[in-house]
């Protein structure tokens, strides 16, 4: 069993070296890269930011919505899937450092009246009670998902509070309180029910309050108004709807843009100038995975090296190149938010899906991106990592050799093995992929839900 600990903080250096800041490309030499992320991910719209030291620079790309001639905006409204859950850590990192709550706090001290938390695993009783800090790093033995969304439901306003609390004294912990990370957006939307009740607000007041207001993030809301819909971005194969979700408040409902991002990344980087609340204990690593039993869904951007408050890190044995991230998917969005410690740079990412399905992973180009704008090389692929997602190499090396793209056409760097990886970390990702292998269903290893998987992302996010 592991318990919840800081044991190594996002130490951020207030500029780059010397001659790395000499090296460093200029900006908008990101706007050839981004470009080639849109066009191979075929996505119908993306925006991109990045701010390094005090530099900022955002771009747009396709088109707004499917028929429309607008270009998306840095204003332009996207939602951020799962990049909400880092937002509810925030605030969660803010009221532990107030010592208004603490990450060892049970979840049954919040739960509505009369509601039990559940206190059984599948092998037994649990030897302690699930906390807070259990919730935001996907390690409380909650599923990822607990029931398919009715017809015709909105996205991201399924399950609701009385739903989810109304399940959850049913369920049986899939294992005991911290010894595995099985990613989980039911544990991130019970986070911000439990930090609404211990400030006494409703979670988008409370968020309202601690976040968006002191950074000045004006669109950033589970409750758009008129004008902000009007600006909502949306893909080929979803619709465009602009609802409450105040349901999913803390796992995947919030609306934002490219330039609420952009202030929000200036607050993660320390940037001179912006409202900083000891920030370190929301983008901190508090668990090492080589520690748990088993880690599950976390690994879409790279290998997981750390487990923080929602954030992942990764590229650890690479030094400089370390990077801390979270991705997000849903509704026909890919999101990513990513930063770069060493080199004091940022990138948010978002893209909305296209008529068919590109072959890059957005993810990983994305950092790749990153570190190119500090001066660093991008990172080799781990190909046997088992959470990996395919990529244009991979389609490129499946296809008919008379279909495959000849040298020098394809400006995506090839994948290679991750040199020197350790044993532990093998051992580790096999057990993952036995486990998935084991104990889900063939169509629903993204959703979790036990139902089709498109169906399930159409409302849940990564």
């Amino acid at each position: 069993m592991v318990r919840l600990r800081w044991i190594a903080p996002l130490t951020c250096l207030m500029a780059a070296s010397a001659s790395s800041a000499q090296n460093r490309p200029p900006l908008d030499a990101a706007n050839e890269a981004a470009q080639k992320i849109f066009q191979r991910t075929a996505s119908t719209g993306m925006v991109v930011a990045i701010v390094r030291d005090g530099e900022v620079w955002t771009g747009g790309y396709g088109r707004v919505a499917p028929g429309s001639n607008q270009v998306p905006a840095a204003n332009s409204l996207l939602r951020l899937c799962s990049i909400t859950k880092i937002l509810a850590t925030d605030v969660l990192a803010k009221l532990v450092v107030e010592k208004k709550i603490s990450f060892d706090d049970p979840l049954q001290k919040f739960a509505p009246a009369g509601v039990p938390v559940p206190v059984l695993t599948l092998r037994g009783p649990a030897p302690r009670p699930v906390n807070l800090g259990d919730l935001a790093t996907h390690t409380a033995g909650l599923p990822r998902e607990i029931a398919y969304p009715p017809a015709g439901a909105a996205h991201f306003t399924f399950p609701d509070y009385a739903f989810r609390w109304q399940w959850l004294p049913g369920f049986r912990l899939r294992t005991a309180p911290g010894d595995a990370a099985h990613y989980s957006n039911i544990s991130f939307d019970l986070l911000a029910d439990a930090l609404s009740r211990s400030a006494n607000e409703p979670y988008a007041v409370l968020f309202q309050q601690r976040t968006a207001q002191p950074l000045y993030m004006i669109d950033t809301t589970l409750t758009p108004n008129p004008d902000q819909c009007s600006r909502l971005m949306s893909g080929y194969h979803e619709s465009a709807e602009c609802t409450d979700t105040q349901a999913a408040a803390g796992s995947g409902g919030m609306y934002s843009t490219a330039n609420d991002m952009v202030r929000f990344l200036k607050y993660l980087l320390y940037l001179p100038g912006v409202p900083v609340h000891q920030n370190g204990w929301s983008t901190g690593m508090y668990l090492d995975p080589a520690n748990l039993h088993s880690v599950q869904g976390l690994g879409h951007a790279g290998v997981a090296d750390g487990i923080g408050l929602g954030w992942i890190e990764i590229n650890k044995q690479y030094g400089e190149s370390r990077i801390v991230e979270k991705t997000g998917g849903g509704a026909g969005f890919q999101t990513y938010i990513a930063l770069n410690p060493a080199r004091h740079a940022g990138i948010f990412i978002a893209r909305t899906d296209g008529r068919s399905r590109g072959g890059a992973n957005m993810f990983r180009e994305a950092n790749d991106l990153l570190l190119a704008m500090v001066d660093l090389p991008p990172v080799p692929v781990d190909m046997e990592d088992p959470e990996r997602e395919r990529t244009a190499e991979d389609l490129e090396a499946a296809a008919p050799p008379h279909r495959r793209v000849q040298p020098g056409h394809h400006a995506q760097a090839s994948g290679v093995r991750r040199p020197d990886r350790a044993p532990a970390r093998q051992a580790r990702s096999t057990s993952a992929a036995a486990h998935r292998r084991n104990r889900q269903p063939a169509a629903s290893k993204r959703s979790g839900t036990g139902r089709p998987a498109t169906a399930a992302r159409r409302h849940r996010s990564r």
